[in-house]
C-alpha cells in the first residue's frame, strides 16, 4: 500500500541537525525580548491574549507555539469550542466578541503585514474597541509572538517540549 504524504513548508524545515539555544546563545536578546513579551500582556485580558497568540502562531505555522498558548488557554479556563474557532473566526462570530474579533483581524494583518499592510478599517475597528494605551499594548503583543514563532521556527523548537521555567 502506497501512503501519498503532503509535506508543508513549515515540516520540510523541520532541522535535520541541532540548532541553537536561543537563550543560551543570545542571553540578553532572550531577556530583553521576554521583557517586551510582559510589557505587552500588561493590562490586556489574558483570555485575549491567549487569542492573539494563538491566531498568529497558526498563520505563522509555528507548532511549538500553537501547542504551548493552546495548553495555556486551557489552563487558564479557555473552552475548547472557542479554541476550535480561532482559525475560523470569521465564519464563527458568535463564539468571540466584538473586541476580540477586532483583535484577531488586527493579528491578522499585523502579522501578514506584507500582503496588504494594515488596512485602515482593520485598524479602525481596533482603535473603536480599545483606548490608545490597549492599542499600543494589543499591537505590541502582535509584533511580540510573531518574534517569538520567527525564534521557534529559525531554531527548530519541536511542539510538545514547552522549556519554559515557570
Amino acid at each position: 500500500m502506497t501512503t501519498n504524504t503532503t509535506v508543508s513548508p513549515a515540516t520540510a524545515a523541520l532541522p535535520e541537525h541541532p540548532r541553537l539555544d536561543f537563550a543560551k546563545s543570545a542571553p540578553k536578546v532572550f531577556r530583553a525580548l521576554i521583557g517586551f513579551d510582559t510589557a505587552a500582556r500588561e493590562g490586556l485580558d489574558p483570555a485575549l491574549v491567549e487569542l492573539i497568540q494563538i491566531r498568529a502562531s497558526h498563520l505563522n505555522h509555528c507548532a511549538y507555539c500553537l501547542h504551548m498558548h493552546t495548553n495555556d488557554a486551557r489552563k487558564a479556563g479557555e473552552s475548547e469550542d472557542r479554541l476550535h474557532m480561532v482559525p475560523v473566526w470569521r465564519e464563527a462570530r458568535h463564539f468571540f466578541t466584538e473586541r476580540e474579533q477586532a483583535a484577531l483581524a488586527l493579528t491578522e494583518a499585523v502579522t501578514l503585514v506584507a500582503d496588504a499592510g494594515v488596512p485602515a478599517d482593520i485598524y479602525a475597528q481596533a482603535a473603536a474597541q480599545f483606548d490608545e494605551t490597549e492599542l499600543a499594548h494589543v499591537l505590541a503583543l502582535i509584533l511580540t509572538i510573531n518574534t517569538w514563532n520567527r525564534v521557534a521556527l529559525s531554531t527548530g523548537k519541536v511542539a510538545g517540549t514547552d522549556e519554559r521555567r515557570r
